[in-house]
């Protein structure tokens, strides 16, 4: 499928850029100097912003405007089943501690799916000047360029991106399974933005990516970014990724990552 061959992705991936550049913006130039936590969900170190509800707020507003009928999944809260097939998963910032934080990695991620099969991602990065896109079959691209992973390297020489999740005893897990990965590989990345992670493997800056804990929002445009690029996606053996485990990697170190994954059961808390 290509926004050539099917107008309804060319206009699902218009929303979506459209959406993700507003919010970025908003997120960008609206940032209060005096910015605080507005509330938490899973810790107290897994927080929300005023921002993020804003940004969300901005986004489900615009897609409720011109596709009323559609279905919508948010970080903050946004949850309705739609009726025209289209579902749009919305993190209206993915990264929110880098942004608390005034770091540079934090995302709007937007992805569009149809009939439950992701068909469009956007991941824009205001700080950095990037707005990542893919459509189901047509590539993946940042601006005019297009995206491809690296090719594997021999696993001591991958370099990985990973996560942490905000509930004590998953930390500590994912603390020792971190411990057994470091020493195999060439070293570890901790960004603080699975979509920019996803992304990153989608642009060759990562070799390969896993994460233990990741919500539909937090992967759903980044994995078909990546995927578009040429990674492979998934969770565990045989399934797809989810709140399990999310990896995603080149082919010839995609299979070797996740049994190591598995073996030292990384999707435990």
């Amino acid at each position: 499928m290509t926004t050539e061959s099917d107008p309804l992705l060319a206009e699902l991936l218009d929303l979506a850029l459209e959406a993700a550049r507003r919010a970025g913006t908003l997120l960008r130039d609206g940032r209060p100097d005096d910015l605080a936590v507005a509330a938490t969900k899973t810790s107290a170190i897994d927080v929300v912003t005023e921002m993020d509800i804003a940004a969300e707020k901005l986004i489900t507003g615009f897609l409720a405007e011109h596709r009323p009928q559609d279905g919508l999944l948010g970080e903050e809260g946004a949850a309705t089943p739609g009726t025209s097939g289209v579902r749009w998963i919305i993190d209206p910032l993915d990264g929110t501690v880098n942004y608390l934080y005034g770091l540079p990695s934090w995302a709007v991620s937007i992805a569009a799916e149809r009939d439950g099969e992701t068909v469009v991602g956007v991941v824009e990065a205001p700080l950095r000047g990037e707005t990542y896109r893919a459509v189901l079959g047509g590539g993946a691209y940042e601006g005019e360029r297009r995206l491809a992973v690296r090719t594997a390297p021999p696993f001591e020489q991958a370099l990985l991106g990973t996560g942490f999740g905000y509930v004590q005893a998953r930390r500590a897990h994912q603390a020792e399974v971190l411990r057994e990965v470091l020493p195999l590989v060439r070293d570890i990345r901790r960004g603080g933005s699975a979509a920019i992670d996803l992304c990153d493997v989608a642009a060759g800056r990562l070799d390969a990516y896993y994460e233990r804990g990741l919500n539909p929002w937090d992967h759903a445009a980044g994995a078909l970014i990546a995927r578009e690029a040429g990674a492979r996606t998934g969770g565990r053996p045989g399934e797809p990724e989810s709140g399990e485990l999310a990896v995603a990697a080149p082919e010839g170190l995609f299979e070797p990552l996740q049994e190591l994954l598995e073996r030292l059961g990384a999707w435990h808390d």
